[in-house]
Formats: C-alpha cells, sequence, structure tokens
C-alpha cells in the first residue's frame, strides 16, 4: 500500500502533533499513602513524609481511597488543619474513593473528620507549585530577580517573597517541542526521499 507524499505529510503531521500532546497533556495520578491508602493504625503512613516526597502541580490528580464507613476527606483552612476542626469544612468527600484535580497553586489541607483521626496524623499538606507558561520557547530566560527592598517608616527593610519557579514544565514544554520538531524533520526528510 503506497501513500501519497501529501497523504504521508499530512499523517507525520498528525503523529507529531499527537506526540506533542501527550507529552504536555494531562497531570499526574497519585494515590494518597500509596498502597496503604487514606487510613490510620497498623499501616502507620507517614502524609507529611508522603506529601513532602512528591512534585505536585496544577491538572493532578489526589486519589483518596478508604473504607468510608471508618474514614472521610475534608478539605479544610489552615488554622482547622493546624488545630485538626473538621466543623467547617471547605469541601467533605465521603466516597471511599475520591478524585480530586488540583485546580491552582498553592497548598490543600486535608483532614480525616471522623474524632481523632486527624489527631492521630491522617492529615495531609498538599503544596502545589506556581508556573508560568514560557512566553518565548527559544529563550531560556533567567528567573527575574526580586524587587529590592521596600523602607518602612519604623526604620526596617520589608524583605520582598522569595521569587520560586520550577524550570521543569518549561524544560518539558521545550524538550516536548524539540523532540516533535526533530521527529517531524525526520519525517519530512523521508518523505522528500519518496
Amino acid at each position: 500500500m503506497f501513500f501519497t507524499e501529501e497523504a504521508m505529510l499530512l499523517l507525520s503531521t498528525m503523529a507529531v502533533l499527537s506526540l506533542f500532546t501527550a507529552t504536555l497533556g494531562g497531570g499526574a495520578v497519585y494515590k494518597v499513602g500509596d498502597a496503604a491508602g487514606w487510613t490510620i493504625g497498623g499501616a502507620n503512613v507517614d502524609y507529611h513524609m508522603w506529601a513532602s516526597s512528591k512534585v505536585f502541580r496544577v491538572g493532578d490528580i489526589l486519589v483518596f481511597q478508604y473504607n468510608r464507613t471508618q474514614h472521610n476527606v475534608l478539605r479544610v483552612s489552615l488554622p482547622d488543619y493546624h488545630s485538626c476542626n473538621a466543623a467547617n469544612p471547605i469541601a467533605t468527600y465521603s466516597s471511599g474513593n475520591d478524585s480530586i484535580t488540583i485546580k491552582g497553586p498553592g497548598h490543600y489541607y486535608y483532614i480525616c473528620g471522623f474524632p481523632g483521626h486527624c489527631k492521630a496524623g491522617q492529615k495531609i499538606d498538599v503544596r502545589v507549585l506556581k508556573v508560568s507558561e514560557p512566553t518565548d520557547f527559544s529563550s531560556k530566560s533567567p528567573s527575574p530577580a526580586p524587587a529590592p527592598a521596600a523602607p518602612s517608616t519604623n526604620g526596617h527593610a520589608i524583605a520582598p517573597s522569595p521569587v520560586t519557579k520550577s524550570s521543569a514544565p518549561s524544560l518539558l514544554l521545550n524538550n516536548g517541542l524539540r523532540l516533535s520538531l526533530t521527529l517531524f524533520m525526520i519525517v519530512i526528510g523521508a518523505v522528500s526521499l519518496l
């Protein structure tokens, strides 16, 4: 079966675009607590250690799996997280298999609302990185320098917030684009040989 040059070009372009989309698409899926899931007791899961070993990004999915007759998941504020207060949750989940998509950067605090569970360690702080989309794929500009400290009226300088930026998404985008362009050029070269 032979294809025309135009058909080969169309097929190769579609393949490259599919690869590029797959490289950039979708967030990671994290099962909270890994094999143990969302629990307390015999599993001895240290959710602080578990969360600190991951790099969460916007679009990632947190999966809480648990026995719904013994546990639940409450998204709470920072003060309620620290005090294990389940009275004013931001959101409540109780299916036993909850998938929560991370919508933005910042901290997401979750606790189990069953009495004593949060105090026993069934709570997690999920820190999601702030990421900005690159505006120019060809340049690798350094992170901007922090603004100089502003003087205050009492003679003490107010330090600016630190600038934090993950280069991973930019790197992924740049490498994905390079890979796609390289594959595209190989296919175009092969088509021209036909």
